[in-house]
């Protein structure tokens, strides 16, 4: 790929960092130097990622003391015991707090090496380096970090932002279709929640983003992350509107949970769960058929699945009652009152997910 190279801020006072999206960023010393301490540096990836991009990121950081952490790759080894290996190689390599982690992956990698970093002698500096589409568009940014507990994903966790997130455009090319496409749904999620006239971009450009044309996917990961900046930078903790990035995600991760980690991909979790928070929006009256309609048909574009399995309604709510929007024992979802414009609620009428669930999941 080839192209110009933009900046966007996640503004958060003096946690404030820097999101670079481009072609070759790999291969680009400057961006990491500048935002990283003189210690020892400890890479973590998995065992997909590192024939590919780890060579390149070595001779970037040549001079610099460069520990390697090779890690499983998938989903299910989102793990407290995948998290040991890393502080083990922490220690092993003798990271202090002059250090830093190194995340060079998807999602898994970032999370887990993030959390790492969080709470190694009480934290260390991190930086991120996304090389699949739903990592450089949301896991990556704002610093949310954390592994999966049997009873639910993402369940033991902490927030520490990244120092830099570096986002090269050129490890899209490696990225499986599959992998693709379950980035897409993370992208047309910004869509849904906050910006109808970038809903209608998608609409028009699938196929070049399927196509993997370089100005297109510029464009979606730029605008994904601008839009997810400027919800962190006013809700960092997510105390309130930064849970409208979850559309999708409270059905999603149920998904996920019941049907083991890594069957699903969660984009493709997340894919179905935006569409039942589509029909829970309908039933309540928010959103018209012919939209739901509108947002089945772009997920299905996108090669992305819009039917639930059916992993029964009895698991599923045992599941939501686990997600961390959940206060005083209510529920909260986010739902569409129009697309282009999402909503946490509470105050709902719990007939209408009962409703869609006994349809969907049951």
């Amino acid at each position: 790929m080839s192209g110009a190279r933009h900046t966007l801020t996640i503004s958060l006072g003096d946690r404030s960092y820097p999101i670079h999206i481009g072609a070759g960023l790999l291969g680009d010393r400057a961006p990491l130097e500048a935002a990283l301490p003189a210690g020892r540096l400890l890479v973590v990836t998995n065992a997909t990622v590192a024939p590919l991009y780890l060579p390149r990121l070595a001779a970037t950081l040549a001079g610099r003391e460069l520990a390697e952490c090779i890690i499983p790759d998938g989903e299910a080894y989102k793990t407290l015991a995948t998290l040991a290996t890393v502080y083990d190689r922490l220690a092993s390599a003798r990271i202090n707090r002059d250090g830093a982690v190194l995340a060079l992956g998807g999602g898994v990698v970032g999370d887990i090496a993030g959390f790492a970093a969080a709470t190694w002698q009480r934290g260390i500096a991190c930086a991120q380096l996304p090389t699949t589409l739903l990592a450089q568009v949301d896991s990556s940014v704002g610093g949310k970090t954390a592994v999966n507990h049997p009873a639910g994903k993402n369940l033991i966790g902490a927030f520490h932002q990244p120092r830099v997130v570096v986002a090269d455009l050129d490890t899209l090319a490696t990225l499986p279709e599959r992998e693709l496409a379950a980035g897409l749904a993370e992208v047309i999620k910004y869509g849904l929640i906050r910006d109808l006239g970038f809903l209608d971009w998608l609409e028009a450009n699938l196929e070049r983003l399927l196509a993997r044309d370089a100005g297109a996917l510029a464009a979606a990961v730029e605008r994904s992350c601008a839009i997810k900046a400027s919800i962190v930078a006013l809700d960092e903790r997510e105390t309130g509107q930064r849970a409208l990035l979850n559309f999708g995600h409270t059905f999603g991760h149920a998904i996920e949970a019941a049907a083991g980690y890594g069957e699903w991909l969660h984009g493709e979790a997340v894919a179905i769960g935006m569409v039942l928070a589509a029909e829970t929006s309908a039933r309540l009256g928010w959103l018209a058929a012919a939209d739901v309609g509108r947002v089945r048909e772009l997920l299905r574009r996108a090669r992305l699945p819009v039917a639930a399995p059916r992993i029964g309604v009895a698991r599923a709510r045992a599941l939501m009652a686990l997600d961390k929007k959940v206060l005083a024992g209510q529920l909260r979802l986010v739902l569409l009152r129009a697309l282009g414009d999402a909503v946490v609620s509470g105050d709902y009428d719990v007939r209408a997910l009962e409703a869609v669930l006994e349809a969907e999941v049951a």
